[in-house]
């Protein structure tokens, strides 16, 4: 081994090692944030969330006795200062977490911005009490203040509150939705029982009182559809049961008299006042009750995401830095063997020594690079594995085309990986046992290049692919569709499809770009057909890569001009590996333009059925140029993305 090859071999340990750190980097990240994101919802349900809760219900109690204030036009009275009192003190816990600075809630700054402005609010409450108790305010007008504090408390339950996607969260949104629901009832409350004070209901108050029943009874039953099991059966319980039967009769006999002029006629404010407290007080133990069962059944989920994130995040980095010592140990042995200085020299004018038979070193470097290539595959394994896993979870747009980046890019490494493994005389360990679909071949094949969104790929592939035959045809047709994307226009497309022929099936690469001369065509053909045994000649890896890769599997590649002047590439598979069937067309469900998106194979044949397995793409954008229509090709959607050709 020379120097030029360590540094080779070095080179390439370098790139797999960044790829493997940024993956293992991502992956902390992400476990990292569920962890955050988990004890964010936590200190915000301990911090916040039961102020709010004291908050919204002080604020109930004082808007109602104001408007009973007003209906009779009264003075303040003790219950009313009471009142006032239990708000300030609600708020002044709002006011404290707003100059608090929990670390837990470091990424939670929506939510401490929410909350300063539900401060200011509850700072302008002041004028609207002194305006009620100098009679320049109407009870319309201060119930509708009352109305816009409590919406803005309601508010600071933001998205933050329901960030992780758990049993929690959703317990969270049920709790909230249900406490949304109470407001409602509340204030319905707070319209009747200022209309028996006042011993007057108007028009406006019996229309909006009709519209308040209605929609607090539908929010009621839809947050009781969020709940868990136990909590729907309590509030079917308490729907059916005393609390709500009295309150349920006297809307209804509100209901029905709300049309004539004397809606009020049999109805006291003691009645109402039991049947309205009743109820709210059933609706805030079941907010209660809820919350605190939630959290309870949460505490073992966020102890295994807590010991998930420490796996991740501190077995990751040991597995990491093992991984890293090691290939530089294996480096530096390499190294070290060829500065180490050689034997003795013969004295001079003596016969040299005869020399030593050939040591098997050389079998032993490729045995080691050979292993070394091997363990790569098993660590590309297990990262497009967690690539699977994390993808299929809810992330944003963004996050998603991140995700689908470091696929695309480990994808590729492998095809690399197993390139290596092939060049060095060896087979990969991806095979698969039965025959596979030529179009998932093609596909496959695809999904391994770059700048593939330039891909066509026909629709009708009525043949498989002998199992033992998968792995090599689909390096060597991505070495083909790599370099007609290398040597063509940016703006033009390479066009992939299959023909039957006498001695099998012939898969064609064609691409627009400018040819090939009849010299450089012929040479082309002549290290297709036959490979040097030494290795590539200059600028000809690609080629030599699709030479030695045809030779394993059987089949032959050739070169011709295409019609459009670029060049076409034939690969032609005998029919020793080919079967026609009907299961590579398009499916019928299925238009002819459908964007097929691109398969990236796994390293087993893990479905057992031969079939390889699709992921799938984000979709972008797809087209016909070039005198091309979408009846004879379907185009593989990908982010742009730049290549040198080789």
């Amino acid at each position: 081994m020379t120097r030029n090859d360590v540094r080779l071999i070095r080179t390439r340990l370098a790139v797999l090692a960044a790829v493997l750190v940024t993956l293992w980097s991502y992956a902390a990240y992400v476990s990292t944030q569920d962890a955050v994101d988990l004890l964010r919802v936590r200190a915000l349900a301990d911090t916040l969330g039961q102020p709010i809760d004291r908050l919204i219900l002080s604020l109930q109690t004082e808007r109602r006795i104001t408007a009973e204030t007003l209906a009779e036009a009264g003075q303040t009275t003790p219950e009313l200062v009471g009142a006032r009192h239990g708000t300030d003190r609600a708020a002044a816990e709002i006011r404290e977490f707003t100059k608090g600075r929990d670390l837990r809630l470091l990424s939670a700054g929506t939510v401490r911005d929410r909350a300063g402005e539900l401060v200011r609010r509850l700072d302008g409450l002041g004028t609207t009490r002194s305006q009620v108790d100098t009679g320049r305010l109407d009870q319309a007008t201060a119930t509708a203040g009352y109305d816009e504090v409590i919406d803005v408390a309601f508010r600071v339950y933001g998205p933050e509150w329901g960030a992780y996607e758990s049993g929690l969260a959703a317990d969270t949104r049920a709790v909230i939705a249900l406490a949304r629901a109470r407001e409602l009832l509340a204030r319905e409350d707070t319209l009747v029982s200022a209309a028996l004070t006042g011993a007057r209901l108007g028009v406006d108050e019996r229309r909006r009182l009709t519209a308040l029943v209605s929609i607090q009874r539908y929010a009621r039953t839809d947050a009781a559809a969020g709940l868990t099991p136990a909590g729907q059966d309590e509030h079917q319980r308490l729907a059916t049961g005393p609390e709500f039967a009295a309150l349920l009769a006297l809307e209804d006999r509100l209901l029905l008299q709300a049309g004539s002029t004397n809606a009020l006629a049999g109805f006291t404010l003691q009645a109402w006042r039991a049947a309205a407290d009743a109820a709210l007080g059933a609706l805030q133990t079941l907010v209660t009750s809820t919350a605190r069962s939630s959290v309870e059944r949460a505490t073992p989920g966020a102890a295994i995401l807590i010991a998930r994130t420490g796996a991740v995040v501190g077995l990751g980095l040991i597995v990491v830095l093992v991984l890293l010592l090691s290939w530089a140990g294996t480096v530096r042995r390499l190294t070290n063997e060829l500065t180490r200085p050689d034997a003795d020299p013969p004295v001079q004018d003596a016969p040299a020594p005869a020399r030593e038979p050939a040591t098997p070193g050389g079998d032993a470097e490729r045995e080691l690079f050979l292993g070394l290539t091997r363990r790569n595959q098993v660590l590309l394994r297990e990262q497009l594995s967690l690539l699977d896993g994390m993808q299929r979870r809810e992330r944003s747009t963004e996050e998603n085309g991140e995700l689908f980046q470091l696929d695309h890019l480990t994808t590729r490494i492998r095809r690399n990986v197993e390139k290596l493994i092939t060049l060095a005389g060896a087979r990969p360990a991806r095979r698969w046992r039965r025959p596979v679909p030529l179009l998932d071949v093609a596909r496959g094949a695809v999904a391994e290049v770059p700048d593939y969104h330039r891909v066509l790929i026909a629709p009708h592939w009525p043949w498989s692919l002998a199992g033992p035959a998968v792995t090599d045809v689909i390096h060597l047709l991505a070495e083909l569709i790599e370099n007609a994307l290398a040597f063509s226009g940016a703006d033009t497309t390479v066009r992939v499809s299959g023909e039957q022929r006498p001695q099998g099936c012939a898969v064609l690469v064609v691409d627009d770009g400018p040819g090939l001369d009849a010299a450089a065509l012929a040479e082309a053909n002549h290290l297709l057909g036959q490979p040097p045994a030494d290795g590539p000649p200059a600028g000809r890896a690609g080629w030599y890569a699709a030479a030695v890769l045809a030779g394993r599997c059987g089949a032959h590649v050739s070169l011709r001009p295409s019609r459009r002047g670029g060049t076409a590439a034939i690969v032609l598979l005998p029919a020793q590996l080919v079967t026609v069937t009907d299961t590579g067309r398009t499916p019928a469900s299925a238009p002819p333009d459908t964007p097929y998106p691109p398969a990236r194979t796994d390293l087993t044949d893990p479905s057992g059925d031969g079939a390889l397995p699709t992921r799938v793409r984000h979709p972008g954008p797809t087209g016909s140029g070039h005198g091309r229509t979408s009846l004879d090709t379907v185009e593989l959607p990908v982010a742009r993305t730049a290549r040198r050709p080789e």
